[in-house]
């Protein structure tokens, strides 16, 4: 992946000098034409594409994003209810994951501990589950399931 960022940063470059111009214009062009043509070229690297796994990390920050702005919002709603007791159903789960290598689980407990309602609080001695508080659980298969299917999914397209 860096040595195709390194390729397509140099044409950006070379296209920039042939322009004889370095405007934030003609570095953008040139960075358009050199991810296109890292692109043609990436059999000859035997990588994949560079670009998909900044896609992935794309997709991981707007994930990551929405479930902030979410979970903001119904952090808000318990706060402001006077029925608080009723609607907070607190609860500690243990979340099972799939991921192999110690930065994503690091990842997945940090995004987990950001979003507002959530906590990592602890982790087994093999690392294959995340304890996790939450300020909602009304079914814990469907925390799980959430927590699986976003964020867990996310960072493992990002780490392919």
């Amino acid at each position: 992946m860096g040595f195709q960022f390194l390729i397509n940063i140099l044409i950006m470059l070379l296209w920039a000098s042939l322009q004889q111009s370095y405007h934030s214009s003609d570095l953008l062009i040139g960075f358009v034409i050199g991810a296109i043509a890292v692109y043609f070229l990436r059999g000859a690297l035997n990588e994949s594409y560079y670009m998909k796994k900044v896609w992935a990390l794309v997709k991981l920050i707007g994930l990551f994003i929405k479930e902030l702005v979410l979970a903001n919002y119904d952090m808000v709603k318990i706060v402001l209810n006077p029925r608080l007791k009723k609607d907070v159903k607190p609860g500690i789960i243990a979340v099972p994951t799939t991921l192999k290598y110690d930065w994503e689980i690091t990842v997945l407990s940090m995004l987990v501990t950001l979003t507002p309602g959530t906590l990592t609080m602890d982790y087994s001695l093999d690392a294959r589950t995340l304890y996790i508080h939450s300020m909602h659980v009304d079914d814990r298969q469907k925390v799980i399931d959430d927590i699986t299917n976003s964020f867990e999914r996310a960072i493992r397209e990002v780490g392919e």
